[in-house]
């Protein structure tokens, strides 16, 4: 149902969206249900010419069914929400599997600014790349990221992966994601942080294989400093 509205661009988008598909079908039948019943009472038992109020006191059983029974399978329903929300908070925010790379991710008033790995596909080496405001990711790749804030708490939300991580000054929290959509998608802070806080959005490039590979060679600084290197004059 989400899906219609923002697509699904992680593996684990889908159990999100059906977790909030399974709330939005089991609230919204109690809803009707227990509005449809409510008026139809009240145009049942409306005022009618010469017909005096009845003082009901709720104590007969035949009354207290009208509560009981419909608290009752609303309990069960809600063990099932309960069941299911766990299963996926277990999956996105408990299991890390095996990265097959690692991004960092650091907030600050009022921008994100994502580093990269390099040519080497390792984080924290001399060929990282670092860009404000753009991550770019490989579509079917598992990623660790390591988030963190400089000054105020900050949360890093990506709609389309249906990820929400809050980054705590202080503390660098590991999260991860796999992408399995290409395009270009939005980041947002989804916290209040300060007054450039509705300012605070980057953009997220998910590409194939070879538009990744060839993009960390373009922006390598190493490869960078071997293209702005002076080109020495060879004598003959």
């Amino acid at each position: 149902m989400i899906e219609q509205f923002i697509p699904a661009g992680s593996t684990y988008a889908g159990n999100i969206d059906g977790q909030i598909d399974l709330i939005f079908v089991l609230v919204g039948f109690w809803f009707i249900l227990s509005e449809a019943i409510f008026f139809g009472l009240i145009f049942r038992f409306r005022k009618k010419q010469g017909q005096p109020a009845e003082y009901i006191t709720g104590e007969e059983k035949s009354q207290k069914r009208w509560i009981t029974v419909p608290h009752f399978l609303v309990l069960v329903c809600d063990v099932f929400i309960i069941w299911g929300a766990i299963n996926v908070w277990y999956h996105v925010k408990q299991e890390l599997p095996p990265a097959q790379e690692t991004v960092r991710i650091i907030g600050q008033q009022w921008t994100w600014t994502f580093v990269h790995p390099g040519p080497d596909k390792q984080l924290g080496t001399a060929d990282d790349i670092a860009k404000v405001n753009e991550l770019h990711l490989k579509v079917d790749t598992t990623y660790h990221f390591k988030l963190e804030a400089r000054d105020v708490v900050h949360s890093f939300s990506v709609p389309v992966f249906r990820l929400k991580q809050d980054a705590i000054p202080g503390r660098v929290i590991t999260g991860w994601f796999e992408p399995t959509l290409t395009g270009e998608f939005d980041i947002q802070c989804a916290e209040m942080c300060g007054i450039g806080h509705g300012l605070m959005g980057a953009k997220l490039s998910v590409e194939s294989a070879a538009e990744h590979a060839a993009w960390v060679a373009s922006e390598s600084p190493l490869e960078l400093a071997a293209a702005n290197m002076p080109q020495l004059a060879v004598e003959e």
